[in-house]
């Protein structure tokens, strides 16, 4: 090929390296990018390496961007590839041995590890420092995806110091135009790479022991402010803060706040503290009008702006708070919090929880009185599940911000006085089983609880384990055993973690841990790590040893009880079998038979007509039963645990019209005619009743489960009338 060909065909491969294209909710450009990159890998096959050297520092540079910055990670392959075959072929580009190991085939495959990780140390070579930042600016931070416009805003914070004054000089005052523009996602990346490129400028500044402004002017200054009153203040910009564009907008003017309160830049007593501030809780305030996906992230954004902002602008040289502006912050978070609205209690629950330690000091009880409000159930509110999370979340985060003092004051610490009532408010929350349309609801608050309670814990540990007394420590760890025998998988796979955590913590070991040695023996140290909870094989087959021990065997049994008569197959096979196992071996035990019994009849009792444990736990009894778990008493006339047993199976069901309970009986009831006395005449009459029910499913259930009860226990029924009940029971259409 003549080499005058490669002249023009050169800017349009450029060009189309990084053409990116959106037509309704996809790209068409990476098929460009790619075929783009396969040009330049003919090109090395085609030319004699002398005829590319005119072109070789645009090409490398296209390809490094390409193969580093590109959205689709067969594009970056290929521009990995083709730069690989052209710096062999080639020879002369700049730093290329370099370049091909660190962004290889199979590195360019993350591509987040792309962005902040090989982009940083390709950027140390000066060939391409200011190739890549520009197109990281004019390419990246305007894209359609709001993922590569965040990372692109974290590649430009981290080649900040690769080259500082020209971002400074040039690419700062390129972009502040642009946090003011009418371009949505123009706006939304700008604002964003304003806040990393000064939070990185200052950080530099500060680690040479310069003055955080040292690379900025007043330009520039002033323009990092103005973008507040310009996107949220002005009449023009009240209409970017709502709705679809509200959800950019918010969370990226909160990172900008947090990125300068970071910054230390000098605007203590500026009015626009007053106006980051408003923005901040107006954010909190309108959660509720942002859609669910986009909830989260603005909620996190303005809790840590808040955070960045207090510890920046709030606090005096003798590091205390102005009391006013304390009386009225917290105040009015507290008082958002029995606000009607579900989300704006979650808001302002994590906002008190991201409080610094200066403005909570004499407001801690307030404070918490306020979240313990927001945990508890009532009628109006039982569906405001996610509340009740973030306000157990933001407890456990005011107590490490505060700090534990046993003769402090409550208002300022977590100290003898307040420790109890920390600990009755998140050990209520491991009891929340709320459902609703989306499901276990409840689940969510329980994990907040068991991850508040471990937080709370190690803190008291490590300062003052004398506040941690016996029952306290009784209570977490029982009910940790309950959750970790559950059916949920991430919600027994998270208690099993925690439990373990508190466990094996030995800095100091946390005192007052029943039956200490059993459980090191059941769960060594060792398979800490290893031991996976979600996986029903290895988790049922440990919590099950957990029977034995007294003080756990009611809340494992709890725990059992709901997976064991469960709906999955994976959960229900291996808990009921990992019970059965425990049964066999305490069979010859009847101390330890007489004590299961015991505690198994006080779980159903303490649970009578609480569906959620009362069903499954029938269930469970009929698995028993059909085991000959229970064999031993059929010796023994009118023993008093299938007497018990039958009671409470009569009580459950009297007046229900749930077919599942109904069912479940049946088959307990079909069991317990095995033993001796006269509660099996009762067990008849029960069962009659139930051939006799309003709906066909249970009529016919009953007929077939007593007809194969017959075929098993022939010897309760006269031999004479044996025979005329099977033919009635079976031609009969139930």
């Amino acid at each position: 090929l003549c080499p005058c060909f490669a002249l023009p065909v050169v800017p349009v491969m450029l060009k189309a390296l990084t053409y990116d294209e959106k037509r309704g909710a996809c790209s068409v450009g990476s098929n460009v990018r790619d075929a783009a990159c396969y040009v330049c890998w003919a090109f090395a096959r085609a030319y004699d390496p002398a005829e590319l050297i005119p072109f070789i520092s645009h090409i490398s540079s296209a390809l490094v961007i390409a193969a580093v910055f590109d959205r689709d990670v067969n594009c970056r392959r290929a521009a990995s590839v083709s730069y690989h075959i052209l710096a062999s072929v080639a020879g002369t580009f700049p730093h290329g041995i370099d370049i091909l190991t660190a962004a290889d085939y199979f590195a360019v495959g993350n591509r987040v590890n792309c962005y902040l990780t090989i982009s940083v140390y390709i950027a140390g070579f000066p060939e391409y420092t200011q190739p890549m930042i520009d197109h990281l600016v004019n390419m990246k931070i305007n894209h359609w995806d709001s993922v590569i416009r965040e990372l692109s805003t974290k590649a430009l914070h981290n080649i900040t110091p690769r080259a500082p004054e020209y971002m400074a000089n040039v690419v700062l005052p390129r972009l502040l135009p642009l946090s003011v523009g009418s371009d949505l996602h123009t706006r939304h990346g700008a604002i964003l790479a304003c806040a990393e490129i000064t939070h990185a400028l200052c950080k530099l500044a500060q680690d040479n022991n310069r003055s955080v402004t040292h690379y900025f002017n007043e330009k520039s200054l002033e323009g990092l402010k103005q973008i507040h009153q310009e996107v949220c203040c002005s009449l023009k910009a009240v209409s970017l803060c709502r709705g679809l564009g509200g959800e950019l907008m918010r969370p990226a003017v909160c990172t900008l706040i947090e990125k300068l309160s970071l910054s230390k830049m000098p605007f203590r007593g500026d009015p626009i503290i007053g106006g980051w501030q408003w923005l901040i809780n107006d954010s909190l305030r309108h959660l509720t009008l942002a859609s669910s996906s986009a909830r989260q992230l603005i909620k996190e954004s303005a809790v840590s702006a808040l955070a960045a902002l207090c510890n920046e602008y709030y606090i005096n040289e003798e590091g205390e708070a102005d009391p006013a502006l304390q009386d009225e912050l917290v105040t009015q978070y507290v008082s958002e919090l029995q606000n009607r609205e579900e989300m704006i209690r979650c808001g302002f629950s994590r906002a008190l929880g991201a409080l610094p330690r200066f403005l909570l000091k004499g407001r801690l009880q307030q404070v918490l009185e306020g979240l313990k409000k927001v945990t508890l159930i009532s009628p109006e509110d039982v569906s405001f599940a996610e509340s009740r999370r973030d306000a157990l979340i933001a407890i456990a985060k005011v107590c490490q911000t505060v700090g534990v003092k046993g003769g402090g004051s409550q208002e300022e610490f977590v100290c003898r006085d307040n420790v109890d009532e920390i600990y009755t408010t998140l050990l209520n929350g491991v009891t929340d089983y709320t459902t609703d349309s989306r499901g276990d609801v409840g689940g969510w608050v329980r994990e907040a609880a068991m991850s508040s309670l471990m937080e709370v814990t190690l803190l008291l540990v490590q300062n003052e384990a004398e506040l941690i007394n016996a029952n306290i420590c009784k209570q977490i760890m029982c009910w940790l055993a309950q959750q970790s025998a559950e059916k949920i998988d991430k919600f027994r796979a998270h208690a099993g973690s925690v439990f373990l955590t508190l466990l094996h913590f030995d800095q100091p070991p946390i005192p007052h841990i029943p039956h200490r040695e059993e459980l090191e023996r059941i769960f060594p140290r060792s398979e800490k790590e290893t031991l996976n909870w979600n996986a029903a094989s290895e988790a049922f087959p440990r919590i099950t040893q957990l029977l034995a021990l007294p003080t756990y065997q009611y809340f494992v049994l709890l725990g059992l009880s709901v997976s064991v008569g469960g709906l999955t197959e994976t959960t229900l096979r291996y808990s009921a079998q990992s019970l059965f196992d425990y049964m066999k071996k305490i069979q010859s035990d009847p101390s330890a038979l007489e004590g299961f019994c015991e505690t198994l009849l006080k779980v159903f009792e303490d649970n009578l007509r609480n569906d959620r444990v009362s069903v499954p736990l029938l269930t469970m009894l009929d698995q028993l039963l059909a085991n000959g778990c229970f064999d031993t008493f059929t010796e023994q006339e009118n023993h008093p645990f299938p007497v018990k047993l039958f009671t409470l199976c009569k009580e459950e069901i009297k007046r229900s019209k749930d077919i599942r309970k109904l069912r479940s009986s049946i088959g307990v009831f079909c069991g317990l005619i095995q033993f001796q006395g006269d509660m099996r005449e009762k067990v008849f009459f029960q069962l009659f009743l139930l051939l006799c029910h309003p709906f066909p499913i249970i009529r016919k259930t009953t007929a077939s489960q007593v007809y194969e009860m017959l075929l098993t226990y022939g010897d309760v029924v006269d031999p004479d009338t044996l025979e005329e009940a099977m033919a009635i029971l079976s031609d009969t259409n139930w």
